[in-house]
């Protein structure tokens, strides 16, 4: 299983990476939305989780370039955003 995580929190993206990798999954890290894009786009992913504030281009927007050509791919939004 290939995941694509986007996050700009060296923390955060080494723990999710760690775990999921410990897990046996195949992961590549991302932190900039806008260079995020073409790796989302080029590849077949499993599933690609996505934080919301991130640099470059945002995760809501990233989420809508993404849906343009791929309806198929699940898309995790994972953040530590407290409201909308």
């Amino acid at each position: 299983m290939k995941i694509l995580l986007v996050e700009d929190d060296p923390s955060v993206a080494g723990a999710v990476d760690t775990a999921l990798t410990a897990e046996g999954y195949e992961v590549v890290v991302s932190d900039d939305g806008a260079a995020a894009l073409p790796h989302a786009l080029g590849e077949a992913w499993s599933v690609i989780i996505l934080d919301i504030l991130l640099p470059g281009l945002n995760g809501f927007r990233l989420c809508r370039e993404i849906r343009k050509f791929d309806e198929q791919t699940p898309i995790l939004m994972l953040t530590a955003k407290d409201g909308e």
